[in-house]
């Protein structure tokens, strides 16, 4: 019986290199990869006219997509996390010796309000520093994935004269999030990558970044088709993980030794399924919220296709 095709979208890195080059492959299908850059498009593609049968999707624009009725469910494959302490910036030209004093103060937000590292980042800056989020005016340089998405009253197109960049050099902006450290800023946290080992360490917080999303028709017809690729991905994890673990791999990337660190507190750095991770969405839910881009919270488990609520990968 012939493998039914399906159009799909996912970056290659370590985790999903296996699946990607045909290592891993799945029962019933065959996945047609399509490379789209930068990933992002891809998303907005997805959401907007449901471009693709399978697509990585970072996490709040799933969650703002889910809200807004766009007919998608995600796999619990997380293929993306990182630290975001280093996702903020002052411009060289500002003062700000507390950062509570980013309160009554325009900060850039790059691309729109809804991307996931600037949501981390903020929660980071409301729960480590105590930010009232909501006496900031968020700058957003670029609009949202989901269209006709209400903006909150504390978030603002950027305006102004130039780029975001352009306008934290000349200390138009005070700070920017989703941003790293350049020649015209400073990062807010001293130390970044230390202050994300040491909330792993105290608090648990590892960001969940991207995840894996189907067109609901898809899984309509085709139930098994959320487990089968549940497998799959997890089998093209668990081979990067050990590769990692044994040193077989050469030329690390950054991502890769994030992951490094990672395994001194966790034993796999990129747990897949609901229950691990429960904590974590837990927690973007919580902030998706507080944050004003959804009004009211999602059942975590509504957001999974429900045959994958109990696998562990």
């Amino acid at each position: 019986m012939r493998k039914r095709r399906l159009k799909t979208v996912t970056r290659t890195q370590g985790n999903n290199r296996a699946l990607k080059e045909g290592a891993v492959t799945l029962p019933d299908f065959v996945l047609d990869f399509e490379e789209v850059s930068p990933l992002p498009r891809a998303f907005r593609a997805m959401v907007r006219e449901q471009s693709y049968d399978v697509c990585e999707m970072a996490l709040t624009t799933y969650i703002t997509a889910r809200a807004y009725g766009v007919p998608i469910t995600a796999i619990p494959v997380f293929l993306v996390r990182d630290f975001h302490h280093k996702s903020m910036v002052a411009s060289s030209k500002a003062s700000l010796p507390n950062l509570k004093d980013l309160e009554g103060r325009r900060v850039g937000v790059s691309r729109g309000y809804t991307v996931t590292t600037g949501v981390w980042a903020r929660a980071i800056l409301a729960e480590e520093h105590g930010v009232d989020l909501s006496k900031v005016t968020w700058s957003r340089s670029d609009d949202e994935h989901v269209p006709n998405w209400r903006m909150p009253s504390h978030v603002q197109d950027l305006n102004g004269e130039g780029s975001l960049d352009e306008q934290l050099a000349r200390g138009d902006l005070d700070a920017a999030v989703g941003v790293v450290a350049g020649d015209a800023t400073r990062s807010l946290i001293a130390d970044p990558f230390a202050a994300g080992l040491a909330a792993l360490k105290t608090r648990g917080l590892y960001p969940i970044n991207h995840l894996v999303v189907v067109r609901d028709d898809l899984l309509a017809e085709i139930p098994d088709l959320a487990v089968q690729l549940f497998d799959a991905f997890s089998a093209s994890k668990k081979a990067y993980v050990a590769n990692l673990k044994a040193g077989r791999i050469s030329d690390l990337t950054a991502v890769d030794k994030t992951h490094l660190a990672v395994m001194d507190v966790m034993d796999d750095p990129l747990p897949y399924g609901f229950t691990p991770n429960a904590g974590t969405l837990d927690s973007i839910m919580h902030h998706v919220v507080s944050q004003g881009i959804i009004d009211t919270a999602i059942p975590l488990e509504d957001l999974f296709a429900t045959n994958t609520h109990g696998l562990v990968g």
